[in-house]
């Protein structure tokens, strides 16, 4: 798929198959996140990869939006370390461009995925600790489920040209 076809065709996925995700896919899929641009070249990045049923089924109870976890088979926790960080400001930016890779990873390997904020809302981001045993310098930032997509949702063109400004507003 070429990168901009993956980029227009992407869709959120909330209704997957049973199906389970090859490690090989995986595999690939952790690789595009930590592929992603990094102020300072920090990486500041860890990957909690949650595949066992019992843990998915869990995080709605502290998620409102996280419902489609009963049927994904798999979903990619994206943390940023404090200890990795020294340009505090950047750890934000750079797990959220780690996440858009995955996502579109996801979506050239014929996966449909979704990405569910956890940082800033302060439940989600205790629950995530609490229920995954991170360690206290690891702040959850977003939680990505990951499967095969039970329907394909088709593209919209989101381009608005009434919000592209040149040089001045």
């Amino acid at each position: 798929m070429e990168t901009l076809e993956a980029i227009f065709t992407r869709r959120s996925v909330r209704n997957f198959l049973p199906d389970p995700v090859s490690q090989a896919d995986l595999h690939d899929l952790l690789r595009a996140g930590m592929q992603a641009p990094s102020a300072k070249n920090e990486q500041p990045w860890h990957f909690v990869v949650i595949d066992d049923p019992d843990l998915l089924h869990t995080i709605p109870e502290f998620h409102p939006y996280a419902k489609m976890l009963f049927e994904a088979p798999l979903a990619i926790l994206v943390c940023s370390d404090r200890k990795l960080e020294t340009k505090r400001a950047s750890w934000l930016q750079d797990c959220s461009a780690a996440t858009q890779n995955i996502l579109l990873a996801a979506h050239a390997k014929q996966l449909g995925a979704v990405w569910l904020g956890i940082f800033p809302d302060s439940d989600r981001v205790f629950g995530m600790q609490s229920l995954l045993g991170l360690p206290q310098d690891v702040r959850p930032v977003a939680l990505v489920a990951v499967g095969y997509p039970a329907d394909k949702p088709e593209p919209v063109d989101r381009f608005l040209e009434e919000r592209v400004h040149h040089n001045r507003w």
